[in-house]
């Protein structure tokens, strides 16, 4: 356990991964993604030399609506046989819902998650071929990917239809992905920031400190998406840089700097790890590449090797 004073004359603890908040004794707020605060002495005085976050990574595969059940069980044993240990990465895979048993009986026992493309926010009830969030929980489901850019513009999904289910899903106790990006024709008119901010705040709508350190957020550029082009590694940081810097004003600091934000769009083994490395980048939300362990090993093991 290491104890200091900060120069607000706050006290902080960090012990065995837990780090308590300014002020408080015990017991600490579970943040064990959190690593030891860097530190320097002057005058005698110990002080933090870097209050951030040390996020833990977060790679998720979408498999959108591919693959069929035998070769859906055949790819997660092939990720199984080499992702004995994921270290310092979260891992998961999202099938189609009707998979979602078979996957997760193949997954049980290993370190990779399970996690649903989509869910339906009422808890049960005459919605014919929609799925509830204790269904998912039921076969095993960690994860539940929301707002996702081919939702929104295939089947008309809202930032307030988003912002149903993201409650919904909290209230569950799974943890939600919500997605967020432009589109082209936004990004060349200059509306990037204005777009993804206004999908944040109105999609995160209501959340508390608390629940939103539970979120998971995705920037997900739609031009990028399926073809082949990827945001430059500046790009990217830059819009995720700007989200977190959004939700330092909807939230604090602490939160903002907690929350994990995935980077998707034609995420690749060849262009992983320098989108990785990028200092605001906190994981992928991995689509066609998800799809062959050969592809999608490497992006994991990109993750495994970075040290931030």
């Amino acid at each position: 356990m290491v104890s200091f004073t900060g120069l607000s004359g706050f006290k902080w603890t960090v012990a065995n991964g837990f780090r308590t908040n300014p002020g408080q004794t015990c017991p600490p707020v579970d943040n064990s993604h959190i690593s030891n605060i860097l530190l320097f002495t002057t005058n005698s005085l110990l002080v933090p030399r870097k209050l951030l976050a040390v996020r833990k990574f977060f790679i998720a595969g979408n498999w959108k609506m591919n693959l069929l059940r035998d070769s859906s069980v055949a790819l997660v044993h092939q990720l199984m046989d080499q992702l004995h240990s994921s270290g310092n990465v979260d891992v998961a895979v999202c099938p189609p819902s009707v998979y979602l048993h078979d996957v997760g009986a193949a997954l049980r026992g290993s370190v990779i998650h399970l996690g649903a493309q989509n869910v339906y926010h009422a808890a049960e009830g005459a919605f014919t071929g929609e799925i509830s969030c204790a269904m998912l929980r039921d076969l095993g489901c960690k994860y539940v990917i929301l707002g996702h850019s081919e939702r929104r513009a295939i089947f008309g999904e809202t930032d307030a239809d988003v912002n149903t289910k993201l409650q919904a899903v909290l209230k569950a106790g799974l943890t939600p992905i919500v997605c967020i990006g432009e589109t082209l024709a936004q990004r060349e008119a200059g509306s990037t920031q204005t777009v993804v901010r206004g999908q944040c705040t109105h999609s995160l709508a209501g959340l508390t400190s608390d629940q939103m350190a539970k979120t998971v957020l995705a920037y997900e550029p739609v031009w990028a998406i399926g073809t082949g082009k990827t945001a430059t590694p500046a790009q990217a940081e830059e819009v995720h840089a700007d989200i977190r810097e959004l939700l330092k004003g909807l939230f604090d600091a602490s939160v903002a700097n907690s929350v994990v934000i995935q980077y998707g769009g034609s995420v690749k083994a060849d262009n992983a790890n320098e989108l990785l490395s990028q200092p605001n980048i906190d994981g992928a939300l991995v689509g066609g590449a998800s799809l062959k362990s050969e592809s999608f090993l490497p992006i994991v093991q990109a993750a495994m090797k970075i040290k931030k």
